[in-house]
């Protein structure tokens, strides 16, 4: 059997390393799918899923994904290494079809609920995907798949859910209507095309056949946003996979007895290991909501006693500023994690004083499966990616020359590590372009800028080519957002460039305004604060208050839209 050398740690942040944890991680060498067999063999009856006051036991769940196996392997002509699209948001349906693809040997290929037809055409023609499991309020944008000119996506079934098939319970937590909504009959036109509903499929009582995908086999394909160019299919094996779901629960230290609020998207890299696959592993249970909401996040974390949430920037924001807060009890949670973006450190400190909770931050990408670094939960740093976890050697180098850059000097964020993709499906120059060859190991080039401290912490400083040259000054947009956020009024804020006749380029803030505040502001209000707090070249010339910032399905705001927008504007 080949093992895999540990990667090298700096010993910058050997010191800082979280206690009784080893720096090499062994990683199961089993398909993915085999942590729900063990699970429902330890605890059958627990609580796998809660769905708005509907459980799942785990026992239940492995039953269920079997089912999903067989149909898929007998009334869909699945087969090893066949790619399956998963378009549908948060549900015990995403969860179960995620588990049933795998346990038919096959590969999950998901998509991002907010994609309209065109995007999820690529996602199914670029994989070669040859079925697809999407939620009924979606049917609509996978339809055109399964017209007569499918050859051009292959896709040949489609399996129709409706998450109210999943309350089972009377509630009295606020279910969307998205949600509630009966399932809708599946008339003959799209039964002839090779639609079935959820009910259907689960009713045949299929066994699938031997479980035989192993760890070097091909796991998930989440697709990249598509920022420079078109979305590029991630190809991550079932080890890859296990690395991040094993690596993420030790290192938070949880037990089968955690209660996760799993909110953040599954489609994402995430939302995806951090939420669902490794509370898994672990047996713990999942409280789940298909799509944030400030109140039923705080309902839930009370009835449920959530002791581990893992959220984004912007979902923090909105939890904290939520004036209902204090009327629920939330004194169950003992951990809050997450990244994307950087925590601004004003609502970190909100944070704190509500719950005495430091917020962990981490960083990843769709490339690595989640994690590359994490904090250490016993010495976190704000602001901060956190250090390099089990396996992973990271190095900061010159974007052009690649030479490894010292403490404290900007340059671009290189990884290696299990968790690291194979590649991009069919695409061997984006691979070209992606990684480099240093000392003999292969480096995936993030593209992301960030530095290293004194004491081994990796903290971002932007991403590549997002830099704002006013005046020949360098300004780094996520700097200034990060000094933004400490004003009272400022919920939202977006830094872009916009031409500038003297400057060439100049500092604009796109702000959302604290509700209670709007109107009372102008945009000379905050330039004057800025000024007073930064450095002139640094500070926004330009306010411009909108309603609200795009936002990926992830929860990221979309700059490069808003940086876009603005270039149009100028020409």
């Amino acid at each position: 059997m080949q093992t895999r050398d540990p990667a090298p740690m700096s010993s910058l942040h050997a010191p800082h390393w979280p206690p009784g944890l080893p720096r090499h991680l062994t990683l199961p060498r089993t398909n993915v799918w085999y942590n729900v067999e063990v699970s429902a063999a330890r605890y059958p009856d627990k609580p796998f899923i809660v769905f708005y006051d509907t459980t799942i036991s785990f026992a239940e769940f492995r039953h269920e994904t079997e089912r999903i196996a067989g149909y898929l392997q007998a009334d869909c002509g699945i087969r090893a290494g066949d790619r399956v699209l998963l378009y549908m948001q948060n549900s015990p349906q995403w969860i179960l079809a995620f588990y049933g693809i795998l346990r038919a040997n096959a590969v999950v290929v998901p998509v991002n609920p907010m994609n309209r037809s065109e995007e999820l055409r690529h996602c199914a023609g670029n994989s070669g995907a040859r079925a697809a499991f999407v939620s009924q309020e979606l049917l609509g944008e996978a339809r055109p798949l399964l017209a007569a000119d499918r050859s051009n996506s292959g896709v040949e079934h489609v399996v129709v859910a409706a998450y109210s098939d999943y309350l089972r319970k009377p509630t009295d937590l606020p279910v969307p209507e998205f949600v509630s909504a009966p399932a809708r009959a599946i008339d003959a036109a799209d039964a002839d095309a090779g639609v079935a509903s959820w009910q259907a499929m689960t009713s045949t009582g299929r066994s699938p056949g031997p479980l035989r995908a192993g760890p070097e086999d091909l796991c998930v394909m989440p697709y990249t946003s598509g920022t420079t160019g078109a979305p590029k299919g991630c190809m991550h094996t079932h080890r890859g996979v296990m690395s991040t779901l094993v690596g993420g629960a030790l290192w938070s230290a949880r037990t089968q007895d955690a209660v996760y609020l799993s909110v953040l998207p599954f489609f994402h890299v995430t939302g995806m290991t951090g939420s669902m696959n490794g509370p898994l592993y672990l047996g713990a249970t999942i409280v789940l909501l298909p799509r944030w909401n400030a109140d039923a996040a705080a309902m839930m974390m009370q009835r449920y006693r959530v002791t581990i949430w893992q959220s984004i920037t912007t979902m923090m924001i909105d939890f904290v500023a939520n004036p209902r807060l204090p009327e629920y009890d939330i004194s169950s949670l003992q951990a809050v994690r997450g990244g994307g973006a950087a925590m601004p450190a004003a609502v970190a400190g909100k944070l704190k004083r509500l719950t005495g909770l430091e917020y962990i931050e981490g960083y990843g990408m769709s490339e690595t499966m989640a994690a590359t670094h994490l904090n250490p939960p016993h010495r976190p740093k704000p602001q901060c990616l956190g250090i390099p976890v089990f396996d992973v050697d990271a190095r900061i180098v010159d974007p052009v020359t690649l030479q490894e850059l010292g403490v404290g000097e900007t340059g671009e964020i290189i990884v290696d590590g299990p968790q690291v993709m194979e590649g991009y499906w069919s695409d061997p120059q984006a691979d070209a372009q992606a990684f480099v060859r240093i000392g003999g190991r292969r480096f995936l080039r993030t593209g992301d800028l960030g530095r290293v401290d004194e004491e081994g912490y990796f903290f971002m400083v932007d991403r590549l080519k997002r830099m704002i040259n006013a005046s020949g000054f360098k300004v780094w947009p996520a700097e200034v957002e990060a000094m933004m956020y400490h004003h009272p009024d400022i919920q939202e804020v977006c830094v872009i460039g916009a031409r500038d006749a003297r400057r060439g380029e100049t500092v604009k803030a796109l702000v959302v305004l604290a509700p209670e505040r709007q109107g009372e502001l102008t945009g000379e209000d905050i330039v004057a604060w800025a000024h007073e707090r930064m450095a002139p070249y640094k500070c926004p010339r330009i306010v411009e208050f909108v309603a609200a910032l795009p936002k990926s399905g992830s929860g990221k705001v979309l700059w490069r839209t808003l940086q876009e927008q603005e270039n149009a504007r100028a020409t």
